[in-house]
């Protein structure tokens, strides 16, 4: 399961690790990763780029928000799916039961069509990747990670005193107070 970011459709985000589990990516404050048919248009655009398989999709959302967010596959097959039904892409058979998607020239025309909407999709895309790089730094994990393993050691001595529980909450609280004004 993935997480963290600005989620699409405005302000809102979609943390909260929930993009992998349903496919919506239902954010932070309860915004979809993607609205409507943002989603059509961005498995259109992918698939208009290179052909692809459905679960080549997925791993390409899935790097183009630097690991934020992935679609399950119970979202994506629908929408290739519908936009088969709707003559936008075709489908022919490729490596065993997978299936290669291709564009047609409808759903070149229909992504012309949109051509504002599919380039605003993928900007917002490429912040929410630039936004996970930014906060999930290598060193920014292990250093919480040593903290977290200090802290840890220090509160399973059973004799560690009151006092020095509220020393290191007291140093937490300030920690990220001085976090929070750089």
């Amino acid at each position: 399961m993935r997480g963290g970011g600005r989620g699409f459709g405005g302000g809102g985000g979609f943390g909260g690790r929930g993009g992998h589990e349903h496919g919506e990516g239902r954010g932070s404050r309860g915004r979809r990763m993607f609205d409507g048919g943002e989603l059509r248009l961005v498995l259109l655009k992918l698939i208009a780029d290179e052909p692809r398989h459905g679960y080549d999709l997925i791993r390409r959302i899935e790097e183009l928000t630097g690991g934020a967010y992935a679609p399950s596959p119970g979202v994506v097959y629908p929408t290739l799916t519908l936009l088969d039904d709707m003559d936008l892409i075709a489908a022919r058979q490729a490596e065993g039961a997978k299936k290669l998607f291709e564009v047609t020239e409808a759903g070149t025309q229909h992504l012309a069509e949109n051509a504002e909407l599919v380039a605003a999709l993928f900007a917002r895309i490429a912040e929410v990747g630039a936004e996970r790089a930014r906060t999930d730094s290598a060193s920014v994990r292990r250093a919480m990670g040593n903290l977290r393993e200090v802290l840890m050691h220090k509160l399973r001595d059973e004799a560690v005193p009151i006092e020095t529980i509220h020393q290191a909450v007291a140093l937490i609280d300030d920690a990220a107070q001085k976090i929070e004004r750089l």
